[in-house]
């Protein structure tokens, strides 16, 4: 029964893609007969991560080998994939949920308008296509399962974030499709070379390759700078701020909660972290320094964004810098990773939570249900308290992962995380204001299915290391710890404070952070590549224009030798009325020449 349902993990998805498809296909073939149209996003809909839900509350392992499958396929859900299974499978479950509701203006106006029918479908479609990508890298063993898994994923997603149509969406849509194929070309690049350097076909074998191989550091190095565009790698991360704000809300919610975290898998599973013989502590340290400067750099960024959606979009940023740091701590120092990797497990699925309550809540506090003010505030106020680390998981995960740091004396790496952690509080009130000063009235039932999608995910966000099989107990911090994990929230509504202070006394934010567009990196890169072309153009009309003279020249010196040629043609009528003569003349000649040699030849000897 488990391999039945571990089957129907991806496959699930793409059976609800297909059932919306062939209705299409038969409705588009004769649509009076078949009557109005079914109604999208409905039930079954929903159901397309249920499979992966039920399997990952299943106890024990599973593994399902399929021969016929490329080059032989391999999935399994074993202890150190439950738990990002399970945490992605719910947060794809509460925002196909919510979704329903969110989208419902559009789904009501699909039976008398062809257009929105259809960009409708495009997105009932593309949902469980991304979803059984997502799916399928997580439980995927073998190489090309887990390729095709992240490339499925990757490129899917991008029909949703351009979900709207607008100039906003494409442009988003834009940036994110040219650093996902970016990053795509340097993961098939690290993929290929290590496997093929250690003949490897699964995972497993693909991280002894890399251990084992000479050149392993430079495969290491594609593999964490592909998957890094994927995790937001300070410099690769100029994606997110452009393609959240733009994408759905619900949409939004998994890219940051859920896909985001495909690049941090991607890194468990093919780097060999806790590898002694690997040699890869030079990566690590490089790793550190991005991810630490990723996550200060990327809240500096984000209190300039006026959009909530994009202040969410660099905390994830900055939340990911500090992940992996984490992961490049494994690297650098083999023994600490068996108790680092629970740590960052669990700051994973937290982080992948909250976040996509946060992005919901965006969608609440545009569209409030009849709520008391005060419930729904505290309720779109809790899971930013648990992204600073001052409540509920957060605070939680954040002493789960001090602990694994102090006890390996890696000490110095977790006040760099508490700083950077200042930053996140900042963001989350940030974000919370601007979601204030644009809210909307309420409008909708809290019955409603985006408003019981929003409280399930909240408490879900807020109750993660409860739910999560970690394999081992994540502990309440004692009443002493309190104070060194409290102080950066506090500091950084601190700062907050002072900021809205000096904000209100100067009757508007200062001019600097107005000019901080969304995308920061982006714009520089964009105009360096416009700048290339250019140069690339003006090389190509040199090029054209020398080409050109060289052709005139060759022109210009053939018609004079056709010129020449033609002159010699006035004295063929010469030669013609000379010919006869001179051959005489050249034969009494030669007559004369044998008379003369003869001669020569008898004379006295």
């Amino acid at each position: 029964m488990r391999e039945i349902l571990l089957a129907l993990v991806p496959i699930w998805p793409l059976l609800l893609l297909l059932r919306s498809s062939l209705w299409f296909a038969v409705q588009q073939s004769d649509p009076q007969r078949l009557g109005p149209r079914p109604p999208l996003l409905d039930a079954w809909w929903v159901s397309a991560p249920l499979p992966a839900i039920l399997l990952a509350l299943w106890p024990g392992e599973s593994e399902l080998a399929v021969e016929s499958w490329m080059l032989g396929g391999l999935w399994q859900l074993d202890e150190a994939r439950r738990p990002w299974l399970l945490f992605a499978a719910l947060l794809w479950g509460v925002a196909g949920w919510y979704a329903r509701g969110y989208l419902a203006e559009e789904r009501h106006g699909t039976a008398h308008d062809d257009g929105e029918f259809r960009r409708l479908l495009r997105f009932a479609l593309l949902w469980p296509l991304t979803l059984a990508g997502n799916l399928l890298l997580i439980v995927a063993e073998d190489i090309p399962s887990f390729y095709l898994g992240f490339v499925t994923m990757t490129l899917s997603a991008y029909g949703l974030v351009v979900h709207t149509g607008e100039r906003e969406a494409r442009h988003g849509g834009f940036a994110y499709l040219v650093m996902a194929l970016l990053g795509e070309a340097m993961i098939l690049a690290g993929l290929l070379w290590a496997a093929g350097s250690g003949e490897a076909l699964t995972l497993t074998e693909l991280r002894a390759s890399v251990t084992e191989a000479e050149q392993g550091l430079w495969m290491a190095t594609l593999l964490w700078l592909g998957f890094g565009v994927k995790a937001g790698v300070a410099g690769l991360h100029v994606w997110l701020p452009l393609a959240h704000p733009v994408a759905p809300t619900p949409a939004s919610a998994v890219l940051s909660g859920v896909m985001v975290k495909a690049g941090l898998l991607g890194w468990l599973s093919t780097l060999p972290l806790g590898s002694a013989e690997a040699g890869l502590a030079p990566l690590g340290e490089v790793i550190i320094v991005a991810g630490l400067a990723g996550a200060f750099a990327a809240a500096l960024l984000g209190v300039a964004q006026r959009q909530p959606k994009a202040v969410l979009a660099y905390s994830s940023v900055s939340q990911l810098g500090m992940i992996a740091s984490l992961v490049g701590a494994g690297l650098s120092a083999p023994a600490l990773w068996p108790a680092l990797a629970p740590a960052v497990t669990l700051f994973a699925a937290h982080h992948g939570m909250t976040k996509g309550a946060l992005f919901l809540g965006v969608g609440i506090s545009e569209h409030p249900p009849r709520l008391p003010a005060w419930l729904t505030g505290a309720l779109l106020t809790l899971p930013a308290l648990s992204l600073s680390g001052a409540f509920a998981s957060g605070l939680m995960a954040k002493e789960f992962m001090k602990k694994a740091l102090h006890d390996s004396d890696h000490a110095t790496l977790a006040t760099w995380l508490s700083v950077a952690a200042v930053g996140t509080t900042v963001l989350m009130t940030r974000a919370l204001w601007r979601q204030w000063q644009e809210r909307g009235e309420p409008a909708i039932a809290w019955r409603s299915p985006m408003a019981l999608a929003w409280l399930v995910g909240v408490m879900l966000a807020a109750g993660v290391p409860l739910w999560l099989p970690l394999g081992k107990h994540v502990p309440w911090p004692p009443l002493a710890d309190l104070p060194g994990l409290l102080w950066p929230a506090a500091l950084g509504l601190g700062l907050a404070g002072l900021v809205l202070v000096a904000a209100s006394l100067r009757h508007g934010e200062p001019r600097v952070l107005s000019r901080l567009q969304a995308g920061d990196l982006w714009w520089s890169y964009a105009a360096l590549a416009r700048w290339v072309l250019a140069g690339l153009a003006a090389l190509s009309a040199s090029l054209e224009a020398w080409n050109a003279g060289v052709r005139s020249a060759f022109g210009k010196r053939e018609r004079r030798m056709i010129a020449a040629l033609d002159d010699l043609t006035h004295f063929e009528s010469h030669f013609r009325r000379l010919a006869i003569p001179l051959m005489v003349s050249v034969g009494g000649l030669l007559l004369l020449g044998f008379w003369l040699g003869s001669l020569v030849g008898v004379g006295p000897g």
